[in-house]
Order: structure tokens, then sequence, then C-alpha cells
């Protein structure tokens, strides 16, 4: 597994969420609409957020973004892995690298959320050290926050 930083609003990055919105709609409805918290290419240029494409081969198989709350925390979004990559561990993997290049970009704080027709991934994210915290970004269809400290590697 390779992982890449990419512009969101391009392939294969943007096929990649397009897939992942397409996919959460019969769950959630549209989770691109302008009430919910801002996850656009915008929210994922550098310098201060990123977007990784995670590639097995040259196969673009997961994506998942960094996204600047304030200069010491950080919001992982966007996290999906296409449906052929799955239980492989490649979603812990994309963890691991959006993590790593929180680290890099100087963060010390990642959060994320997930909703309640996922409890997967709040398994893994509970798993990974996310801690349950308040309800950070105002989004009306999360049913699980969480924080975690970014201590550094090595």
């Amino acid at each position: 597994m390779r992982f890449a930083s990419a512009p969101a609003g391009e392939p294969p990055a943007s096929d990649l969420v397009t897939a992942m919105v397409d996919e959460l709609e019969p769950l959630y409805g549209r989770i691109d609409r302008p009430e919910l918290p801002s996850a656009g290419p915008a929210d994922f240029a550098p310098p201060d957020a990123d977007f990784l494409v995670g590639f097995d081969g040259d196969v673009a198989v997961c994506c998942g973004g960094v996204k600047r709350l304030d200069d010491e925390t950080c919001e992982i979004k966007r996290m999906y892995v296409i449906p052929e990559a799955r239980g492989r561990g490649v979603a812990k993997a994309l963890l691991v690298a959006l993590e790593d290049r929180a680290r890099e970009m100087g963060f010390t704080i990642a959060r994320l959320d997930t909703g309640p027709q996922q409890p997967h991934a709040e398994r893994m994210y509970r798993a990974a050290g996310y801690a349950e915290i308040h309800n950070f970004n105002a989004n009306p269809i999360a049913s699980f926050w969480g924080e975690k400290p970014l201590v550094p590697n090595g």
C-alpha cells in the first residue's frame, strides 16, 4: 500500500470521494449538503491541509483528508475504501497514514466523526485510540465524535 498526496478535486481523489458520497446517500442523504460540515476540495488544499489517496499497485483503493481546525487540531474527513479492498486492513492503514501526515504538518490533536449507520467505523476509531468528545463540528448526522493526541512517532 502506497499513499500519495493528491488534489481532492481531481481524479483519482475526486472519483473516490464521489463513490463515498454516493454510497452513503441511502444511509444519510447527501453528505455534501451546505448545512453539513464543509469537506470540499478547498478544505484539503495545502499548505494547511492535505488529501491522501492509497494505491494498491496502480489502483486507487482509498482516500481521506486532513482538514485544519486550528494551529494544533485537525479533522480527519472523507475516509473511504472501495468495496473490493475492504476487509484487508486498508482502512486502518489509511487512518495511520492520515495521522502520520497530520503529525508532519505539525498538528498535535486529531478529531473525526462518524454516523450511526457505520458502527464498524466507530469501532475502528475507538480501537485506534479516539476518545469520545463533544460534537465539535455541529454535524447533525454524526453520532460519534472522537479525539486523539498525536504523539510524535519514534
